[in-house]
């Protein structure tokens, strides 16, 4: 193809890429993270007994994860003397020539009938190349041909990582092989390792061997039972001693695996908080001197840093990484106040209090890996106080951490718990295993823009990246980390990879249906999409019409509804964009597969009642934490979903109280209020709810209140719907209370008056 040509191409493909909605017609390539140009040719390279393999002298070492193609034979590399000079057939990985025109850490992809060449400047996105190459593999159904294609990419940004916690829940080796695979296939390049936490201690260190012989073991295997019944330790060799731990040998050759795939794989050593294993173990770190009484090291004895700075210099010899992260985050100041040597620091120091006595503890640590070289890495709390510049922040309190660290100058990884953490669920709860608490569906992962609005455009460079964590106290085995992870991870592939304004949900879908076949190549007991259905109902106070929306985690399902409360059938109309009602009903609906119903009857009762959009006014304040549509919530018409995070709950952390204006008196039929409950994150119902009516405002009549028959230990995912009985009654104001008993959240759904 002659320069011309390939300007015109470029330009037509890039042309293609701005407008994700136009698909490229092409066979079977639906690469993930999506490539910025990609162009179908005619033909196909069939795979061979053996192919020559050919490489620059730079990129021999790459070769060895050419190994992992599933349908590439070969034996000896031959090296390329002559990258401008290319064999006529074979796979060649060729360094770029100075002047070519491709960035620094993108790579090429050309495939014809004859051969594939892959072409970089750098080890690292020959790597990519390669996971590019090895992916199409596993996602086609034919194995033996690869569609002829023209391929140029390069990452969004430059840090993509997923964490993974085995302090909760240890995994073995052989998982964690299987984990950096999948980072390696959709071109994730950090495996952030949470090594330790008062769960357990995983790292062998030589200089302390009570970590490994006492801290990594406890008495019960479940994290969850084991919080909630004393939280002990066990000595290794005890019958009922669950854990485990990583030699370092092991952990070396776990971090040379991710190395030939091109993963980094950054450790993290907690401090000072966190630590309830180590001062178990070591009762002289902490401020009582004693076993089981404190979770952070004892600020104010030196022995502290003595044993800190001798467990780092172990992990330094471990993991070469530059990053060496220390949390750093959560730490409970009680015993410090307490603590004369803690006191004494502060006073000596001139420090201003506490916080000031965990920023002196953090900015000791961070000068000396400093001094050795490397860089710490720290959750958003390390902020407190003051940071060196240096230093670097993951964001995980929402945004608002990120925000500040880029806008004071800090470099920080955007990890977001509302967007980012895998722990969370993924669709409805009920039926689940047991999770965190949270909602977080793969499209809310999908739809994360990692560089917010908030951050001033001139320090938007200090975004590095996006990190997904996987916080493991639910996750008691490798299946259930892969069902949590997968493929909610694939999303965060593109996300890291993709730039904003190249990304599309519908095409991310679509692409994402040919991924199940490597993942089940894998042996990944990944997440499969639900056939349940979401139906909500918004309104539209303009035209007084109710609007229904029904969606599916399904790819492009067939959807059959009704609207006066029947079965849906085969032959029920189609459902498409929306649905519009003029008046109450219920909306039934299913999917169906092949004429016969798949899933379950889903139901919706569409309530357009006397009280939407009238005034309300907040004798008690909601929480600013979940304002909702502030004081339009409770009486817009729209139902809550799933998830006290969808902007349609209104949240409390004390008792609801609130009077509805219905501008007029008038005769009432009922009035009816939705809660939900999930203990695991502190949300609950209200003891009771009580309703008061009144024609003036001033003289109120009670009814008979609502108890809760929820029970408080109920773990899962609960609603309830206080009904209550106006028939008779005639009224202008209606006065709501619903009693907080337990005082952490509650929230409410819409207030319905017919």
């Amino acid at each position: 193809m002659n320069t011309n040509t390939w300007v015109a191409a470029l330009s037509f493909a890039a042309t293609l890429y701005l407008t994700p909605q136009i698909t490229i017609a092409q066979d079977s390539l639906f690469i993930i993270p999506k490539p910025r140009i990609q162009i179908a040719k005619t033909g196909h390279y069939i795979y061979t007994t053996k192919t020559d393999v050919f490489a620059s002298a730079g990129f021999k070492d790459a070769t060895a994860l050419l190994h992992e193609h599933p349908y590439l034979k070969f034996d000896q590399v031959k090296t390329l003397k002559n990258a401008r000079h290319l064999p006529k057939q074979g796979l060649m990985l060729v360094k770029a020539a100075k002047d070519d025109t491709l960035a620094q850490d993108a790579y090429r992809l050309e495939i014809n009938k004859d051969r594939i060449v892959i072409t970089a400047h750098q080890p690292q996105a020959i790597l990519h190349g390669i996971s590019t190459l090895r992916q199409i593999a596993y996602t086609r159904k034919d194995t033996k041909s690869l569609p002829a294609v023209w391929i140029e990419d390069q990452p969004a940004f430059g840090y993509r990582g997923l964490m993974l916690d085995v302090s909760r829940h240890f995994l073995p080796i052989t998982f964690l092989k299987k984990y950096i695979d999948l980072l390696s296939l959709y071109k994730l390049n950090t495996f952030h390792w949470h090594l330790t936490d008062g769960a357990g201690w995983r790292l062998e260190i030589k200089k302390y061997p009570e970590l490994t012989q006492f801290a990594a073991w406890r008495t019960d295997a479940s994290w969850k039972n084991w919080w909630n019944n004393g939280r002990k330790y066990s000595e290794m060799g005890s019958s009922n001693a669950f854990g485990g731990f990583y030699t370092a040998e092991q952990a070396k050759e776990l971090i040379s695996y991710a190395a030939q795939r091109g993963i980094t794989v950054i450790p993290e050593i907690e401090m000072p908080a966190h630590s309830e294993e180590v001062l178990a173990a070591y009762p002289n770190l902490s401020c009582y001197g004693l076993p089981y009484k404190n979770s952070e090291f004892c600020i104010g004895n030196e022995d502290t840093f003595t044993f800190l700075q001798n467990v780092l210099d172990e992990v330094l010899e471990i993991f070469p990484s530059k990053y060496i992260h220390i949390g750093g985050d959560e730490a409970d100041k009680t015993a410090w106040k307490q603590c004369p040597k803690c006191q004494k620091v502060i006073k000596d120091h001139d420090l201003k209090d506490e916080h000031g006595l965990q920023s002196y503890a953090i900015k000791r640590m961070e000068a000396y890996l400093t001094s050795k070289g490397r860089k710490l890495i720290g959750w958003d709390e390390i902020l407190e106080g003051g940071l060196a510049p240096d230093a670097t922040v993951m964001s995980w309190r929402g945004e608002n951490g990120g925000i500040e660290a880029a806008n004071t100058g800090h470099d920080v990884i955007m990890t977001p718990g509302s967007h980012l953490y895998l722990d969370s669920y993924q669709t409805n709860p009920i039926g689940q295993p047991e999770a965190i608490g949270g909602y977080l569906p793969l499209k809310k992962v999908y739809s994360y823009q990692p560089v917010p609005a908030e951050i001033d455009p001139a320090k938007k460079k200090h975004v590095l990246g996006v990190q997904a964590n996987v916080w493991a106290e639910y996750m008691p085995t490798s299946n259930q980390v892969d069902y949590m992870v997968f493929p909610r991870a694939i999303a965060l592939s593109e996300v890291a990879w993709t730039p904003v304004a190249h990304k599309n949900w519908d095409d991310f879908q679509s692409r994402l249906q040919k991924h199940y076949r490597l993942l089940q190549q894998f042996n990944v007991n990944y997440y499969p999409p639900s056939r349940d259905l979401s139906i909500l109902s918004g309104y539209d106070m303009a035209n007084k019409v109710a609007q229904v929306t029904i969606n599916s985690e399904q790819f492009q399902p067939e959807i059959r509804y009704t609207l006066d409360g029947s079965t849906p059938t085969a032959s029920s109309p189609l459902y498409k964009e929306g649905i519009s009602l003029a008046q109450s009903g219920t909306v039934k609906a299913i999917i169906f597969e092949n004429q016969l119903p798949a899933g379950k009857i889903q139901e919706l009762e569409v309530d357009l009642h006397k009280a939407i959009g009238k005034k309300v006014t907040y004798n008690k304040k909601y929480s600013t934490n979940y304002p909702a549509q502030k004081e339009l919530t409770l009486v817009n018409g729209q139902s809550g979903d799933l998830t006290y995070g969808d902007g349609q709950w209104q949240g409390f952390l004390g008792d609801l109280d609130v009077t509805i204006d219905l501008e007029n008196p008038q005769a009432l039929q009922q009035l009816k209020m939705r809660y939900m409950q999930l203990t695991g994150p502190g949300v609950y119902m209200p003891a009771y709810v009580k309703v008061e009516f009144s024609t003036d405002g001033i003289n109120f009549k009670m009814l008979p209140q609502v108890d809760n028959d929820v029970p408080y230990t109920d773990a899962s995912l609960r609603f309830k719907t206080f009904v209550f009985d106006l028939k008779g009654n005639t009224a202008r104001y209606l006065r709501i209370t619903a009693k907080n008993e337990k005082k952490g959240f509650m929230f409410s759904d819409e207030i319905v008056v017919y």
